[in-house]
């Protein structure tokens, strides 16, 4: 477990840390005007809840919102700022960093550590609006798929087992499932991309990023 930033559960538990809040947040929702029109222009980070018989884990992405792609994600047991930026990390291993980063206004997200994190990498912070998740909706839309087509954490025994299949859910997501508005895996339309200009019916009038 402790591979995957996890600890051992006590029997009194202190509440997750989520963060040092920060207020009312004066973050806007900078995709209103913005498009991603190639790879590594925008991408958009979540995280979502998985039972796992007695207790909860937290899965974490970071999607490239031109290519549909999970660039990176991370597991754990607690979700704070440590598990965001360990997806953000991932993601940096393997592509080059984005011009911009969206996600809700959680306090995860919202926290002094995530934001330091990203203006460090020279990554411009957007975030949705109070309450309203559909501003966030490829990663919605990824983590609806993911909890229809993968099965839950009762048929695993451990945690590395839990966790090896989410990685080979995610790698077949990327790498064989078809996506519907790409018509074709999003690692192949990534692919494409590197090697000619891109495609035609990609939305016009947005601001380049």
């Amino acid at each position: 477990m402790r591979n995957y930033g996890m600890v051992t559960p006590k029997r009194k538990r202190k509440p997750a840390q989520r963060g040092e809040p920060l207020g009312k947040s004066d973050i806007q929702n900078l995709l209103k005007d913005r498009c991603a029109i190639r790879p590594n222009a925008i991408w958009a980070g979540d995280f979502t809840y998985l039972s796992f018989h007695h207790s909860t884990l937290y899965l974490a992405t970071v999607i490239d919102l031109y290519t549909r792609e999970v660039v990176g994600w991370t597991i754990r047991n607690r979700h704070d700022t440590a598990l965001v930026i360990a997806a953000l990390e991932e993601a940096c291993a393997d592509r080059n960093l984005p011009q911009l980063f969206h996600s809700d206004r959680g306090s995860e997200y919202d926290s002094a550590a995530v934001r330091d994190w990203l203006t460090t990498h020279h990554i411009e912070i957007s975030q949705s609006a109070k309450g309203s998740p559909w501003q966030n909706g490829h990663q919605e839309s990824f983590f609806r798929t993911f909890k229809k087509e993968f099965s839950t954490g009762q048929f695993y025994f451990t945690v590395d087992e839990f966790t090896e299949a989410i990685a080979n859910y995610i790698r077949y997501y990327n790498t064989a499932r078809i996506h519907s508005r790409l018509k074709m895996p999003p690692r192949s339309f990534y692919e494409q991309c590197q090697r000619g200009p891109r495609r035609s019916n990609d939305l016009r009038g947005a601001r380049e990023l």
